[in-house]
């Protein structure tokens, strides 16, 4: 992977990064590509924030990878800060290639950087294939998530 570089997202990332939240059968039912108005404004409030880290993995100049990092301080396990990971995404010709391992890696490094004590993720119920990857990362399904849409 020495070839490849992750670093923070920028704007102009950010057509490459929803056309890969868009590639999948739940994201094609909630993303919308056409319109990257929304995507950009976010895109705004996410770079502002200096706990969110919004990445991109990049070879030869294309995005092949995201994800996105929220370093979140709080007072529960005596003050601890945790980090999240959320939005790991990887180009389906750049799957299998070990590169969804290597940005897992990068979180993780970078979360203990900011003095993290606990990275946490979650993941959708159908995705498998995601949970036999992040168990194979050493994390540990200790948790039933909650949503409620408004």
């Amino acid at each position: 992977m020495n070839d490849l570089d992750i670093r923070r997202a920028t704007a102009a990332d950010v057509p490459a990064i929803v056309a890969m939240l868009a590639d999948d059968p739940l994201g094609a039912q909630r993303e919308s590509p056409d319109d990257l108005a929304p995507y950009l404004a976010a895109f705004e409030r996410v770079a502002a924030d200096p706990n969110q880290h919004l990445v991109v993995a990049v070879r030869g100049g294309r995005v092949i990878g995201t994800l996105h990092l929220t370093v979140i301080p709080g007072l529960s396990r005596r003050g601890a800060t945790r980090s999240l990971i959320e939005a790991v995404r990887v180009h389906a010709d750049a799957r299998g290639s070990g590169l969804g391992t290597w940005l897992i890696e990068w979180a993780i490094a970078e979360s203990r950087r900011q003095g993290c004590v606990l990275v946490q993720l979650t993941s959708d119920a159908s995705r498998t294939d995601a949970h036999r990857f992040y168990d194979r990362l050493g994390f540990t399904a200790s948790h039933v998530g909650f949503k409620l849409a408004l």
